[in-house]
């Protein structure tokens, strides 16, 4: 073997050894939705490995139900990122089945002071993706402090990004504030409330959300908002759909109610400031239209 090949060879080795040593070094992170790990990605940077698991925006993710390889990820994991609140309970099976002293958690629900029994769609709070990059970056900084302050500086400049997504909150609630609106469950009910708009038939999308069959009464009063027009916008979540929901869709398309689609997942190829900015533009197109 000539010397030049030798040279090939060995170096071949160092990298090797130096890009499974870096492999080795990388702090695996496992998001239960994919809107915290895409935070986590933004925050983490090149430093992390990110795993999302509900990354679906055209499947019901009351229906998710764990595999092997959720378990794998989780159990694996240098730090978990759940919502709470009982909006992803599995997550918490996973955990304690895989008990970790050296794992993290990061509970968005208790970062934010909601509890199991509230409206579990708390990312549409504007204070809880904040709340989340805070805490990751904390995580992050002390499992990493030789790269803390590049774990800060992504953290301000993510924290940044938000900054036209509540300036465009601001200018909608200034403009729509006391708006009576709709919706076939509570997906967008933080949002709408950070809006200030007039959220009606709360009943009729608890029930759907905790998948029972609402009322007949709040059927009724349902039906009456939409052909009475006393509702200027329905936000249906397409993600969560039956015949009862399918028909207020109907209805409200019938007597000329503005329809905004939500999600409880982030689209493919959006960041969570696209998504919500997305939904809020649809909103105020929505409105728009309904004052004509």
């Amino acid at each position: 073997m000539n010397k030049i090949a030798k040279i090939l060879l060995i170096t071949i080795a160092l990298f090797t050894i130096s890009s499974g040593a870096n492999a080795a070094t990388l702090i695996k992170i496992v998001a239960a939705e994919n809107f915290y790990g895409n935070v986590a990605k933004t925050i983490g940077g090149p430093q992390v490995t990110v795993t999302s698991i509900l990354s679906n925006p055209n499947q019901d993710p009351h229906l998710f139900e764990a595999d092997v390889e959720t378990a794998k990820a989780v159990s694996t994991a240098d730090i978990a990122i759940y919502s709470g609140a009982d909006y992803d309970p599995w997550m918490l099976k996973l955990l304690k089945a895989s008990p970790n002293s050296e794992r993290t958690t990061i509970d968005a629900a208790a970062l934010t002071g909601h509890k199991p029994g509230d409206n579990p769609h708390i990312w549409y709070d504007p204070k809880t993706i904040p709340a989340v990059a805070k805490a990751l970056t904390a995580d992050l900084s002390t499992k990493d402090s030789a790269n803390a302050e590049l774990y800060h500086q992504r953290l301000e400049a993510f924290l940044a990004s938000l900054h036209p997504l509540t300036e465009l909150i601001a200018k909608l609630k200034t403009s729509y504030a006391g708006t009576p609106v709709t919706a076939t469950e509570p997906v967008f009910g933080y949002m709408a409330k950070a809006l200030g708009l007039d959220m009606r038939n709360q009943g009729f999308q608890i029930a759907i959300m905790n998948n029972t069959a609402p009322s007949a009464k709040d059927v009724a009063a349902f039906e009456n908002d939409l052909r009475n027009k006393t509702v200027k916008v329905l936000f249906y979540n397409s993600q969560v759909t039956d015949h009862t929901t399918t028909t207020m869709l109907n209805l409200a398309k019938e007597n000329g109610i503005p329809v905004v689609g939500v999600t409880e997942t982030e689209p493919a190829n959006e960041d969570y400031v696209t998504w919500m900015t997305d939904q809020l533009d649809a909103l105020n197109q929505a409105l728009g239209s309904a004052e004509k």
